[in-house]
């Protein structure tokens, strides 16, 4: 009898022996496969069980979570979301996440190894602590004054600090409330498929992700790329610019919207926004000039990120001699976002040096500790200081006395460019409204804020839109609420 009980022990003994191994094999060594497959719930039921963590604008938190009883335990609330959505983007238990809820995503769903007070034992026993938070760069009184002022219409705005690179406000419009895409409902399907088939397309972010060919305000890059070159050097030494400019190689003039451009000097042409005399200027600088010094400004950049993806700008570098003409004023191939031509006002606000723009602060514990901290981003000198100094000259006359007149702040020093960019087939499309600029308090030591407004649909007859009539108040409206006047 103990010669069958010795067997079964040892039996028993290799099941639990094969038992263990068998245990081990799944639970450690085939684990992430069990927990990436579409059949297992378990991680997006433990996703749920927590409260995210918060994105803060001004120290205050922009989104916030509900209990909801249900599974999935915990949904993603907002507040003023369609002021918010182009940096906030959406944490939808349906349809994912995007823009900060998804760069950050580690933090605020508490998954970051840096959240965990003992990282290797969670390695083990896969638990998330709680959520952090992200803190934004944003200036709350300037993303207010940037959405009331697209007030719903078609377009996008965004503001940058030129010293730091700190983006200020960052707003689209059409927007839409995140919260309505939050939960797994059939009213969050519902939202989706009706967002997606809005031909408004309110969930595009025009900032950062909707490239506009940019008009006249590129001729701040075709002046740099002039002055760097020595093609001008005098700002008031009369242009050899014939009125109208045939383009090279072609039988097709180019004109102009006024009067007194023929020959006109860099200041007036800047002033007065002559087509003519920046279609030379950039051929006279040539292809290798001027590609280089706009994607010293950023474009053709395919690596921005703030930290969610930026589309690139693109200025074309196969171009002949005509094209070339056209690009440097802003059309052709020539395309930029809002966030890229805030970052050109930037630049020539920072005496030539451009930050790379960043929106998230830093990140901390819900506690408050801080777990990384944003600061600056590396910087690049993208023209000559005595070119942005000539610059900064010729972007104030444009707010003092030219076609940016309507963005001028009493107590405070602005620079500005105006655009009205052309496009659709024929260029029969309602032209965008465009506007960049700068201003520096008088009290303050440097420019504080850098701004680029876009509006798709101006309310203005077409002969009448123009940068500095649909745009420029915008702007102004953003730089008053930075400088604080």
């Amino acid at each position: 009898m103990t010669r069958y009980i010795r067997h079964a022990s040892a039996f028993c003994a290799l099941l639990l022996a094969a038992l263990l191994v068998n245990a081990a094999r799944v639970q450690v060594f085939q684990a992430g496969a069990y927990e990436s497959n579409w059949a297992n719930r378990r991680a997006t039921i433990a996703r749920y069980q927590q409260p995210r963590g918060d994105i803060l604008v001004g120290g205050e938190p922009v989104t916030g979570s509900t209990d909801t009883g249900e599974q999935l335990r915990y949904e993603r609330t907002y507040r003023d979301g369609p002021l918010y959505a182009p940096v906030t983007g959406h944490a939808s238990q349906l349809y994912g996440t995007t823009f900060l809820e998804d760069a950050e995503d580690g933090v605020l769903s508490g998954a970051d190894p840096m959240l965990a007070p003992l990282p290797l034992w969670n390695d083990v026993t896969r638990d998330t602590g709680p959520g952090g938070n992200v803190v934004t760069t944003l200036d709350r009184n300037a993303q207010r004054a940037a959405y009331d002022g697209l007030h719903g219409r078609k377009g996008a705005v965004a503001a940058i600090e030129p010293a730091t690179g700190r983006v200020l406000a960052l707003v689209s419009t059409p927007s839409y409330d995140p919260a309505e895409l939050s939960g797994n409902s059939e009213a969050a399907a519902s939202a989706w498929a009706r967002l997606n088939h809005d031909p408004e397309k309110p969930m595009l972010n025009r900032a950062v992700r909707q490239t506009y060919p940019p008009g006249s305000t590129f001729k701040v890059v075709t002046a740099a790329a002039a002055l760097d070159a020595g093609v001008v050097r005098d700002l008031d030494a009369l242009t050899r610019s014939p009125d109208p400019y045939r383009l090279p190689g072609t039988r097709t003039r180019l004109t102009n919207e006024g009067d007194g451009c023929k020959d006109a000097s860099l200041r007036e042409a800047f002033k007065w926004s002559c087509n003519t005399v920046f279609a030379k200027l950039g051929v006279d600088v040539g292809v290798p000039g001027m590609s280089a010094t706009a994607q010293a400004f950023g474009f053709n950049d395919t690596r921005l990120r703030v930290p969610f993806a930026v589309s690139p700008s693109t200025f074309d570098t196969r171009v002949d001699r005509a094209q070339l003409a056209l690009s440097s004023i802003g059309q052709y191939n020539t395309r930029a976002t809002p966030l890229q031509m805030a970052m050109v006002a930037a630049a020539v606000a920072n005496g030539g040096r451009l930050r790379t723009p960043y929106l998230v602060e830093s990140t901390t514990r819900r506690g408050g500790e801080t777990l990384t901290g944003g600061g600056m981003r590396p910087d690049r000198q993208v023209m000559r200081p005595s070119t942005a100094a000539r610059l900064k000259e010729l972007m104030t006359d444009v707010v003092r006395a030219g076609t940016g007149t309507n963005a001028a702040i009493p107590g405070a020093t602005v620079g500005g460019k105006t655009g009205t960019a052309q496009h659709g087939l024929g260029n029969a499309g309602v032209p965008y409204a465009w506007f960049v600029s700068w201003a520096q308090g008088d009290d303050d030591l440097e420019p504080k804020v850098a701004v680029a407004v876009v509006v798709e649909n101006a309310s203005a007859d077409r002969g009448e839109i123009s940068g500095g009539g649909d745009a420029a108040p915008i702007a102004k409206d953003v730089m008053r609420a930075v400088l604080g006047l």
